[in-house]
């Protein structure tokens, strides 16, 4: 009985290990994908501010 409660204590604590690893690889994905984000839009931003039909109205943010 003893060798069962061990055997479940440990397989409990590497499932929690396994949930917070799982949890940091979401955390670099969603952090990629920000930064793609970021990227596409400055870029974006430059090339449509670098377009011939792009006029800058007076007192625009």
């Amino acid at each position: 009985m003893k060798r069962l409660a061990t055997w479940l204590a440990a397989r409990s604590a590497a499932h929690a290990r396994e949930e917070g690893q799982g949890l940091a690889e979401y955390a670099l994905i969603l952090a990629l994908i920000a930064l793609v984000c970021v990227a596409a839009l400055a870029t974006l931003g430059q090339a449509i501010a670098n377009s011939p039909g792009f006029t800058v109205l007076p007192g625009s943010l």
